[in-house]
């Protein structure tokens, strides 16, 4: 997915915990992780508004695109 959320990056800059991330924006911790981790389909404005307020950063700190053909594997596989 050419969407590659960088909030492990925010996080470690503030040295904050994923328990106090969690808390704070009132999300569970297991689903920080499926942020973190890259596994989240999509997130709420309202969710990305919390997380940027905690953190005090814009979306853009957050969120990244990549093209698929800079991607490791070369977009392998996406297309049939």
């Amino acid at each position: 997915m050419p969407i590659v959320v960088r909030l492990d990056v925010e996080l470690a800059r503030r040295k904050m915990s994923v328990g106090e991330f969690a808390e704070r924006v009132g999300l569970t911790p297991a689903n920080v992780a499926v942020l973190k981790n890259g596994r989240a389909k999509a997130v709420r404005f309202a969710t990305l508004d919390a997380m940027c307020r905690v953190l005090g950063c814009q979306p853009g700190d957050l969120l990244e695109w990549v093209d698929d053909e800079d991607a490791p594997d070369g977009g392998a596989g996406d297309e049939g």
